[in-house]
């Protein structure tokens, strides 16, 4: 499983953003990150700045979203939804964005049940266990999109 440092993730993003506005080729995944960071241009002006996005902190007790978790949970949903995996999430995520009237707020209302359930898992309330983490993912999704 991968399981990238926080500089890796900030390179990753950082790197992936440099290419889209030099116009370089982007491998399939940082082309995922780049749609990402494309809806999100309060976010450009950090990803320039490399050695800046590196050194920031984003404390929830300040108030400000990370945006790098933020990217990253907006990816992680992309790439589930590429492979359907879990088996259903497409299907849902699509529900989610009919219900919702506009992809992205559908993606913001999924990310919320993906931060419901890495909350549940990391307090020990949800098994750590992938089909469980799969399944509670797929119900809120359900919910959501109902």
């Amino acid at each position: 499983m991968f399981n990238p440092s926080r500089e890796e993730v900030r390179r990753f993003f950082c790197d992936a953003w440099r290419k889209h506005c030099e116009g370089s080729v982007a491998t399939p995944l940082e082309s995922m990150a780049i749609a990402c960071i494309e809806d999100h241009p309060e976010y450009h002006a950090l990803l320039v700045d490399a050695a800046r996005a590196q050194e920031m902190d984003f404390p929830v007790e300040a108030g400000r979203e990370n945006p790098f978790l933020h990217l990253a949970m907006h990816l992680a949903l992309r790439e589930q939804e590429s492979i359907d995996q879990p088996p259903g999430i497409r299907a849902l995520l699509e529900q989610l964005r009919r219900r919702t009237g506009d992809a992205h707020a559908g993606a913001h209302a999924a990310m919320e049940c993906l931060g419901e359930v890495v909350w549940r898992t990391q307090r020990g309330t949800l098994p750590a266990d992938p089909m469980a983490i799969n399944d509670a993912l797929l119900e809120c999704l359900r919910r959501r999109a109902s």
